[in-house]
């Protein structure tokens, strides 16, 4: 399912975690579950990956994440005050010490001129720190290689996390 240098990163994140001692979670939408996917396929992982949220609709956003609906209205979901928010959601739904969240337009459809198809925002969040986001225009790549391009930005937010503090 996931090439194998996406794996072996994967298993290096949780390595790394493991050896942090540290929880980590995700929010996505757009990946839907890819980035949970991924991590979870790594044999150990559940010491480390605690859980995430598919919040594909608006209404999940808010629902599950506390995203306030006021913020998606203004900004829209495709934003980085939305993908700021869902990780900070997932730290406040969870015991996890790191989240990452990813928003977009996968397509092929759903784009306009202010936010087209391949546009993704993501979230990083560490409990006791700031929050970051990051905004990537990978074109229209396909639904398929905008959702995997999304799952590898994904995992390198969440080493930066780390290696950062």
């Amino acid at each position: 399912m996931f090439d194998d240098k996406l794996i072996r990163r994967a298993e290096a994140l949780i390595a790394l975690y493991r050896e942090q001692r540290l929880l980590l979670g995700s929010a996505e939408s757009c990946t839907g579950g890819l980035v949970a996917g991924l991590l979870t396929s790594i044999a150990g992982s559940s010491e480390v990956f605690e859980r995430g949220f598919v919040t594909y609709s608006n209404a999940a956003k808010t629902a599950c994440l506390g995203v306030d609906s006021a913020l998606l209205e203004r900004f829209g979901a495709v934003s980085a005050d939305v993908a700021a928010a869902m990780a900070v959601g997932v730290l406040g739904n969870s015991p996890v010490d790191v989240a990452v969240s990813v928003t977009g337009i996968a397509g092929p459809g759903g784009g306009s001129p202010a936010k087209p198809v391949g546009l993704v925002y993501f979230g990083v969040a560490r409990r006791g720190g700031e929050t970051r986001t990051l905004e990537k225009r990978f074109g229209d790549l396909g639904r398929s290689n905008v959702r995997a391009a999304s799952v590898a930005v994904a995992l390198d937010l969440l080493f930066r996390a780390v290696e950062t503090g």
